[in-house]
């Protein structure tokens, strides 16, 4: 687990909101009408004429693909949360969780803990540099 990885985890969160937000929406008011031109033969010879309504297709791409990008983002924050709650040591564990999961900042962390704020970054620094050395 990497630093980069723990400190993306809020943007992951707030992207999954963003896309289930999204897909609650897909296919309402304006956003998916198309207009598209088909060839009215009737006649005997092709007449051109205009046809609006809901691209279907592209709703179920777009579905689809939010689906999709919904699913790797929950694998990956769940992967962070799993970590996050397997670190052996509990005040480890809970700076760990307060700083990268519930996103506080590390001032507040350390007033929780009672610790200095200095000493949070040492304690994240220190746990991710161990598990460097380790892999």
């Amino acid at each position: 687990m990497t630093k980069e990885l723990l400190e993306s985890y809020r943007s992951k969160k707030a992207e999954i909101a963003e896309l289930n937000n999204a897909l609650l929406r897909l296919g309402r008011g304006d956003t998916m009408i198309d207009n598209d031109t088909i060839l009215d033969l009737r006649s005997g010879y092709p007449v051109p004429n205009a046809v609006v309504g809901v691209d279907w297709d592209k709703v179920f791409r777009m579905e689809s693909r939010y689906k999709n990008r919904l699913s790797v983002l929950e694998e990956e924050c769940q992967e962070i949360e799993d970590f996050v709650e397997n670190i052996p040591d509990s005040l480890t564990r809970r700076v760990f969780r307060m700083y990268y999961i519930d996103g506080l900042p590390q001032r507040e962390v350390a007033r929780n803990v009672h610790m200095d704020r200095s000493g949070i970054s040492k304690k994240i620094g220190e746990y991710l540099k161990i598990l460097q050395n380790m892999y």
